[in-house]
């Protein structure tokens, strides 16, 4: 049982927020904690690793309880069985790959599990580099990895692809799926990303000002449950565009640019960066083998 019951108050720029959580997750499942900035979304991650004191509830991983505000138990952070990974990748730029990941081992004894990982990741090749030698994409599978060695119980995905282009992103959110479902790790991730959320989660919490609002599968929540069509896409809009006596609306779909025809009054509403719904009941396509 992963159980998060949490009540903190927090301030920010807009004032206060009282934050009051109480979910349980499912175990080995990937959930996506989706809201506003400000909403208390990173702020849940840091209370669960043990970086900041909630002001009441209780905290059960796995059945183990690493904070009760009741029993008066709060495990310091190096006692949480964590993997905690940033947008910020944090490396140690003095120490190779290999030696990024030695360094988070609980055990040293578990050597061995340094190479399960690096090969897990695809990094065996890149173990000798230091860190300035690698891209982005390299950097953060680095990053995932150092936090897989720690053999967490639950592992604390905050907003780790965000500063990433979108091809790298995709690719490293498959490897990412991938990862998770061989491990099983009850996993958290912070996203603004639709896309992203669908493609991860196996479970959505939206948050709003500290509070759960909603909670159910991506599709659920961000679906679009009322919109009724055989054909749904989620996607961003990145042109909006005069053609004639119409409008072009230019959507991206994962990697794919969809153009969807539009009237004038239909435009007025929208902006490019708004995440749109495309919803089409009369849709015939032609599928062919590639």
């Amino acid at each position: 049982m992963t159980l998060l019951n949490i009540q903190k108050e927090l301030r920010g720029s807009d004032g206060a927020i009282n934050l009051d959580i109480n979910k349980e997750l499912d175990h080995g499942k990937l959930t996506v904690l989706f809201g506003k900035s400000g909403a208390g979304k990173s702020t849940i991650l840091k209370i669960i690793a043990g970086l900041v004191e909630p002001d009441g509830g209780e905290i059960v991983i796995n059945g183990n309880t690493w904070y009760s505000k009741e029993k008066n138990i709060n495990l310091p952070p190096q006692k949480r069985a964590v993997g905690f990974v940033f947008q910020d990748y944090a490396l140690f730029p003095n120490m190779t790959v290999r030696q990024n990941l030695i360094y988070a081992l609980e055990s040293k004894t578990k050597i061995h599990k340094v190479d399960e990982v690096l090969e897990l990741m695809e990094l065996t090749k890149l173990s000798s580099q230091k860190p300035q030698t690698l891209s982005g994409g390299q950097s953060q599978r680095v990053a995932l990895a150092r936090a897989l060695v720690r053999e967490p119980e639950i592992l604390l995905l905050d907003e780790p692809l965000s500063a990433l282009d979108f091809a790298m992103r995709a690719k490293l959110q498959d490897e990412l799926s991938r990862v998770q479902k061989i491990l099983g790790i009850t996993t958290i991730l912070v996203s603004h990303d639709k896309s992203e959320v669908f493609k991860l989660a196996h479970k959505v919490i939206d948050l709003q000002m500290g509070k759960i609002v909603k909670s159910g599968t991506p599709m659920e929540l961000l679906g679009g449950e009322n919109i009724s069509g055989k054909f749904k896409f989620s996607g961003e809009i990145v042109d909006i565009s005069k053609s004639d006596i119409v409008y072009v609306v230019s959507v991206l779909v994962g990697q794919n640019i969809i153009k969807i025809v539009a009237t004038e009054d239909e435009t007025t509403t929208l902006n490019i960066g708004d995440n749109v719904i495309i919803s089409s009941k009369a849709f015939n396509p032609i599928i062919v083998k590639s």
